[in-house]
């Protein structure tokens, strides 16, 4: 079943980019990865995926502005988010708005696939 569920990365990070995939794909899902959100926009993920894994602090639009804007477009695609910056005020109100989880560098294997599974359990 995971490997029919599409997880889409958005991170603006290369290394985020080429080693998150291979995990995830250890972990049994099929990954696509973005450099930006107006990458992500552009192509046909957003139709598509199953879970973002989407970073924070992106350059041209956040990762808040895309989670946001996927709203306003009523695509309501589980969001785990990432962050290097430890800042449990950003984390909190991420997920008052409706984020799955909010994951910080660096995540463990374990706690990234929690998230996972809460994010794609009911799919």
């Amino acid at each position: 079943m995971k490997a029919q569920l599409q997880i889409s990365v958005v991170d603006d990070d290369l290394s985020v980019r080429e080693s998150l995939p291979e995990l995830l794909k250890e972990l049994g899902f099929d990954a696509r990865t973005f450099s930006s959100a107006r990458e992500f926009l552009m192509s046909d993920a957003p139709m598509h995926s199953s879970c973002l894994i989407l970073d924070v602090a992106m350059p041209v639009m956040s990762g808040p502005e895309l989670f946001h804007e996927l709203r306003r477009q009523n695509l309501h695609i589980p969001v785990v988010f990432i962050t290097a910056r430890e800042d449990e005020a950003v984390r909190s109100r991420l997920l008052k708005d409706g984020a799955v989880e909010c994951l910080f560098k660096p995540f463990s294997d374990t706690d990234l696939l929690t998230a996972l599974d809460k994010a794609v359990g009911d799919i």
